[in-house]
């Protein structure tokens, strides 16, 4: 058992830097603000079914991908009787509802068990200084008093385990259509543009339609390199590699473009953008990820990965159903971020029937981040041009929410949701369209 590294969270400073995050929907900021945990094993020994819940839940979070994790029951007997004949793993969480003689004489009996390497977090139920001064003597990490958030595990293994004087790690923000065509290329691509000039933090924009991405044509380049030379070619990623790979945009705006050729198949595996984006996040604030209209194993990945989720629909029947779907299943892989943010496009199509702003959301309980109207004169002339709606048409009243959202994405506003009563209640309820229930 050795002493835990000094209780920091290395982003700090970094969250400070780009204005943090608004907490509109409840989730838990303070464990959306902890780095990624690093390939480790942790193996917990409960003793309350309020901390086996706490740490399964951790095992799903996407702050612990990396890290290999076990559940157990017993407190600390059943964890001395377990590495009697294993090996100790990189860090053991250990519950006791014991006193603090019962849990010294405990920890005393695991110790003979312990490997040299291993790191030790007791959780307990008392609230005794003079039992966290014999502890952390003895080697422990740290003692945490019962009961305990997840956000409180996770910062207490970050402090251990993340160097704290570790450069900070862009955000991801992912954006992603409920069904194909309804503009979320456009959502993103402005957004990104509005992060970069009215918040003028910079900002990555990478294509992910590899096979159809068209940021290329929405922003007049016409680049040599592409996404494409960079997950085809792994071996040759680095720094140098990825500076000469991303097209400048802008002062603060750089793209990262698809190919515009259909040379390969876009059947990537599961981890294929991994190395692209640990790259990524170390030297930029903020990226942002057109994503395309597919579910697959990889794009689940990056849904997952992202801090933040952008979905974009059309006020129809079946972009309700598939937002619902999406929120639904981006609620069971990231139980512990906040909501994916809604933008309703394209509002107002003369002739076309639409359902309204509060008869979509009502059922998905959320409010839209941002309402766009529909214009086809202004939005197709400026991607025809190759301009971004700020630049083509800078009174636009989409202008105003692209910005708006831009702030809320990077912490600079705060976004108000309540949810709404919808109309179509029996008409959704037969699709199984109704609100989840908690």
């Amino acid at each position: 058992m050795n002493n835990s590294a000094e209780n920091l969270l290395p982003e700090t400073a970094f969250q400070e830097q780009v204005g943090g995050n608004s907490n509109p929907s409840g989730y838990d900021q303070v464990a959306d603000n902890i780095r990624p945990i690093p390939r480790i094993s942790v193996q917990a020994f409960c003793e309350t079914q309020g901390l086996t819940e706490v740490m399964e839940m951790g095992a799903l979070d996407r702050r612990m991908d990396k890290a290999h994790v076990k559940v157990h029951s017993g407190g600390i007997p059943a964890a001395t009787q377990f590495y009697a004949q294993a090996p100790t793993p990189n860090l053991l969480i250990l519950e006791s509802i014991g006193s603090g003689e019962q849990i010294i004489e405990q920890l005393d009996m695991l110790s003979g068990h312990c490997d040299p390497g291993t790191k030790v977090i007791v959780i307990g139920h008392e609230n005794d200084v003079q039992l966290y001064r014999e502890l952390i003597t003895r080697g422990v990490s740290e003692y945490m008093i019962a009961p305990v958030s997840l956000s409180a595990i996770l910062a207490e293994i970050s402090a251990i385990f993340v160097d704290p004087d570790a450069e900070p790690l862009g955000r991801f923000v992912a954006f992603i259509g409920a069904k194909g065509g309804v503009g979320s290329s456009t959502v993103a691509h402005n957004i990104s543009w509005a992060m970069s000039t009215e918040i003028e933090t910079d900002v990555v924009l990478a294509d992910m339609d590899v096979a159809f991405g068209t940021a290329n044509i929405d922003f007049d380049q016409d680049p040599s390199q592409h996404i494409g030379d960079v997950i085809f070619s792994p071996d040759r990623l680095d720094e140098t590699y990825l500076e000469r790979v991303l097209t400048k945009c802008s002062d603060h705006l750089s793209l990262l473009a698809a190919p515009s050729t259909l040379d390969n198949t876009c059947d990537f595996g599961e981890a294929t953008f991994d190395g692209l984006f640990d790259l990524l996040q170390k030297g930029v604030p903020y990226i942002t990820l057109d994503m395309p209209h597919t579910w697959t194993a990889w794009t689940r990945r990056v849904l997952n990965r992202a801090d933040d989720i952008v979905i974009t629909a059309t006020p129809d029947l079946a972009c309700l159903r598939n937002t619902k779907l999406l929120l639904d299943k981006l609620s069971d892989l990231r139980p512990n971020d906040r909501s994916p943010f809604l933008v309703l496009n394209q509002v107002g199509m003369p002739k076309r029937p639409e359902i309204s702003v509060a008869e979509f959301t009502g059922p998905l309980g959320l409010e839209p981040a941002a309402v766009l109207p529909f214009n086809p004169e202004v939005f197709g002339t400026a991607s025809n041009n190759g301009q971004m709606i700020a630049e083509f048409s800078a009174k636009h009243e989409s202008v105003a929410e692209f910005a708006n959202l831009a702030g809320v994405l990077t912490g600079r506003k705060t976004l108000q949701r309540n949810g709404s009563s919808s109309g179509l209640a029996p008409l959704l309820a037969k699709l199984g369209l109704g609100a989840k229930k908690s």
